[in-house]
């Protein structure tokens, strides 16, 4: 499974998130994609460090992005079928990865998916929002059902980054423990 970062970098949470699917018997990457253009960035959760992780974001762009993920995908190959988990802007490479790569995905909250909806993917995607993400309107999620019927997309009472466990500002434990149980299931019937 390849655990996609928000734009934070590769963080406390990320590697928590990696750690924790490891636990649970996948072989996990958590590839620092910023590293392409600044190495080891592992942001806090602030406002200037927000701007930051975005124009690091925009720097790599979704198509280097995709890259790196067919790397990280070839690498665990060797392991059986391999999956993607991303993450806020990470959501957005897990669902390109579905499109362009044909690994099975779980987006959380991809802020980016909207511009990827025309897009058929070649492998199943499982959408998580909350409805509360001010970033994300609820009309942008009712396009992800519309575009993509034959996906499953999930609303949660929460908020964006409802999953960061390390945030209480934003963590919402009963949306991130529904998700993560969808998640697994997915993984479970996708990946064996």
């Amino acid at each position: 499974m390849v655990v996609i970062q928000e734009i934070f970098g590769v963080n406390e949470h990320i590697r928590a998130v990696a750690d924790d699917y490891a636990a649970r018997g996948y072989e996990v990457l958590a590839p620092a994609f910023f590293d392409l253009e600044e190495k080891d960035v592992q942001l806090p959760y602030d406002q200037q460090s927000l701007q930051r992780g975005l124009a690091l974001a925009n720097a790599v762009g979704l198509e280097r992005a995709v890259e790196v993920m067919k790397s990280a995908a070839t690498l665990l190959t060797r392991a059986g079928k391999v999956g993607t988990v991303g993450y806020c802007w990470g959501g957005s490479v897990a669902l390109l990865s579905a499109i362009r790569l044909g690994l099975p995905s779980v987006s959380y909250y991809g802020g980016r998916n909207t511009q990827l909806l025309d897009e058929t993917p070649k492998a199943p995607v499982m959408f998580h929002f909350g409805e509360r993400d001010a970033s994300i309107p609820p009309e942008a999620i009712q396009a992800h059902r519309e575009k993509l019927p034959q996906m499953e997309t999930f609303v949660y009472p929460a908020g964006h980054a409802f999953n960061r466990s390390i945030d209480p500002t934003h963590y919402d434990a009963d949306s991130a423990e529904r998700a993560l149980e969808r998640t697994l299931g997915f993984f479970a019937a996708h990946l064996g």
